[in-house]
Protein backbone atom coordinates (compact mmCIF):
# COMPACT_ATOMS: atom_id res chain seq x y z
CA UNK A 1 0.00 0.00 0.00
CA UNK A 2 1.43 3.24 -1.03
CA UNK A 3 1.85 5.87 1.52
CA UNK A 4 -1.46 8.07 2.61
CA UNK A 5 -3.28 5.92 0.20
CA UNK A 6 -5.80 3.46 1.79
CA UNK A 7 -8.53 0.45 0.20
CA UNK A 8 -11.03 2.38 1.04
CA UNK A 9 -9.74 5.76 -0.98
CA UNK A 10 -11.73 4.55 -4.48
CA UNK A 11 -15.12 4.22 -3.18
CA UNK A 12 -14.81 7.47 -1.41
CA UNK A 13 -13.87 9.52 -4.84
CA UNK A 14 -16.52 7.12 -6.38
CA UNK A 15 -19.29 8.77 -3.53
CA UNK A 16 -17.30 12.21 -3.77
CA UNK A 17 -18.31 12.26 -7.82
CA UNK A 18 -21.57 11.77 -7.05
CA UNK A 19 -22.06 13.87 -4.66
CA UNK A 20 -20.73 16.62 -7.29
CA UNK A 21 -23.46 15.47 -9.71
CA UNK A 22 -25.85 15.95 -7.00
CA UNK A 23 -24.85 19.50 -6.37
CA UNK A 24 -24.64 20.16 -9.92
CA UNK A 25 -27.98 18.77 -10.26
CA UNK A 26 -29.21 21.28 -7.02
CA UNK A 27 -27.44 24.55 -8.84
CA UNK A 28 -29.66 23.70 -11.79
CA UNK A 29 -32.69 23.75 -9.11
CA UNK A 30 -32.06 26.99 -7.86
CA UNK A 31 -31.51 28.04 -11.67
CA UNK A 32 -34.52 26.69 -12.27
CA UNK A 33 -36.54 28.42 -9.36
CA UNK A 34 -37.22 25.48 -7.13
CA UNK A 35 -38.85 25.99 -4.07
CA UNK A 36 -36.88 26.38 -0.97
CA UNK A 37 -38.21 23.39 0.66
CA UNK A 38 -37.17 21.34 -2.54
CA UNK A 39 -33.38 23.17 -2.54
CA UNK A 40 -33.26 22.19 1.45
CA UNK A 41 -33.84 19.14 1.06
CA UNK A 42 -31.45 18.20 -1.78
CA UNK A 43 -28.92 20.04 -0.45
CA UNK A 44 -29.10 18.57 3.02
CA UNK A 45 -28.37 15.36 0.90
CA UNK A 46 -25.01 16.35 -0.72
CA UNK A 47 -23.88 17.40 2.62
CA UNK A 48 -25.02 14.15 4.16
CA UNK A 49 -23.15 12.42 0.98
CA UNK A 50 -20.29 14.63 1.88
CA UNK A 51 -20.20 13.98 5.40
CA UNK A 52 -20.41 10.33 5.30
CA UNK A 53 -17.40 9.99 2.61
CA UNK A 54 -15.54 12.34 5.41
CA UNK A 55 -16.82 10.19 8.46
CA UNK A 56 -15.77 6.25 6.32
CA UNK A 57 -12.22 8.39 5.39
CA UNK A 58 -11.31 9.65 8.99
CA UNK A 59 -12.94 5.71 10.10
CA UNK A 60 -10.59 4.15 7.52
CA UNK A 61 -7.56 6.05 8.66
CA UNK A 62 -8.11 5.02 12.31
CA UNK A 63 -8.00 1.44 11.92
CA UNK A 64 -4.86 1.78 9.92
CA UNK A 65 -3.06 4.07 12.99
CA UNK A 66 -3.76 1.60 15.51
CA UNK A 67 -3.07 -1.15 13.66
CA UNK A 68 0.37 0.51 13.20
CA UNK A 69 0.20 1.13 16.56
CA UNK A 70 -0.57 -2.24 17.89
CA UNK A 71 2.25 -3.80 15.56
CA UNK A 72 5.19 -1.33 17.00
CA UNK A 73 4.12 1.62 14.42
CA UNK A 74 6.01 4.89 15.40
CA UNK A 75 4.64 7.30 17.56
CA UNK A 76 3.30 9.23 14.56
CA UNK A 77 0.34 7.54 13.75
CA UNK A 78 -0.62 8.17 17.42
CA UNK A 79 -0.10 12.24 16.73
CA UNK A 80 -1.84 11.60 13.41
CA UNK A 81 -4.86 9.93 14.55
CA UNK A 82 -5.25 13.02 17.62
CA UNK A 83 -4.92 15.68 14.17
CA UNK A 84 -7.75 13.78 12.87
CA UNK A 85 -9.85 13.90 15.94
CA UNK A 86 -10.61 17.43 15.22
CA UNK A 87 -12.53 16.52 12.03
CA UNK A 88 -14.76 13.90 13.69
Amino acid sequence: MTEGIHTSHPAIVKRLKRAQGHLAAVLSMFEAHRACVDLAQQLHAVESAISSAKRELIHDHIEHCLSDTAEGGSHDALAELKQLAKYL
